[in-house]
């Protein structure tokens, strides 16, 4: 069962401004990992579903991050069908994230008040999203549409939240296209938790990493 309320986690994201996102089938690397990025300064983790028996390996996590981490907002990403996500919200997720638009798992997340973030890329598919309850708009692939596509939905609709995931690097260049454009948190996988740090064991590289990331949020939105 989720610990932090659609609108606690809706909250988060707009505070702290990041999500990252990581899968490893190791338990235990993907604890370090989370660790990490917790001691960094991030407050969300989206675990992406994408190996076999990752909800196992996220049970695990979701456990650590009650114990460990309190103030860890877990979700779950890459989720594609209402059986997928039902199985994580029952394994603590706090938020589902989708890479399309399923009405499914809009009806399944909104029946226990859980956070449901869907890949949006049309004024269309964001507006249905919305009308299904939706917090935070996933606007995937994000270095598809560009900051420019942000800034055209936020014209004629102001309230709209969008998280940019894909084409979004730890940069200042980068964030501060996004953020000036309206978004308002980015979802960021490999560039900000690379390969060499996860296979260097590179934990204190990945906190500095994030606590970088954020430092350029707070500054670009400032």
């Amino acid at each position: 069962m989720a610990r932090f309320s659609r609108i606690e986690v809706a909250n988060v994201m707009k505070e702290t401004g990041l999500v990252p996102l990581f899968f490893h089938s190791d338990i235990e690397v993907a604890k370090k990992v989370t660790k990490a990025c917790y001691d960094g300064g991030a407050r969300l983790l989206e675990f992406t579903s994408r190996g076999d028996f990752a909800h196992e390996v996220f049970g695990e996590l979701s456990k650590y991050c009650n114990a460990e981490l309190p103030e860890m907002v877990l979700g779950v990403g890459s989720v594609t069908d209402a059986a997928s996500a039902s199985m994580y919200m029952a394994l603590g997720a706090n938020f589902v994230v989708t890479p399309v638009l399923r009405e499914d798992i809009a009806i399944v997340c909104n029946r226990r008040k859980v956070m449901w973030s869907p890949g949006c890329g049309s004024l269309t598919e964001i507006c249905r999203a919305e009308e299904l309850g939706c917090e935070v708009v996933k606007l995937f692939p994000g270095g598809t549409y560009g900051p420019g596509f942000v800034k055209a939905i936020k014209g004629p609709q102001p309230w709209t939240s969008i998280m940019p995931t894909g084409g979004v690097s730890p940069t200042e260049e980068n964030l501060r296209g996004w953020f000036d454009a309206g978004a308002t948190c980015v979802g960021m996988g490999s560039k900000l938790i690379t390969k060499d740090m996860v296979l260097n064991a590179d934990y204190v590289g990945l906190k500095a990493s994030c606590e970088k990331a954020l430092e350029i949020i707070r500054k670009v939105r400032s």
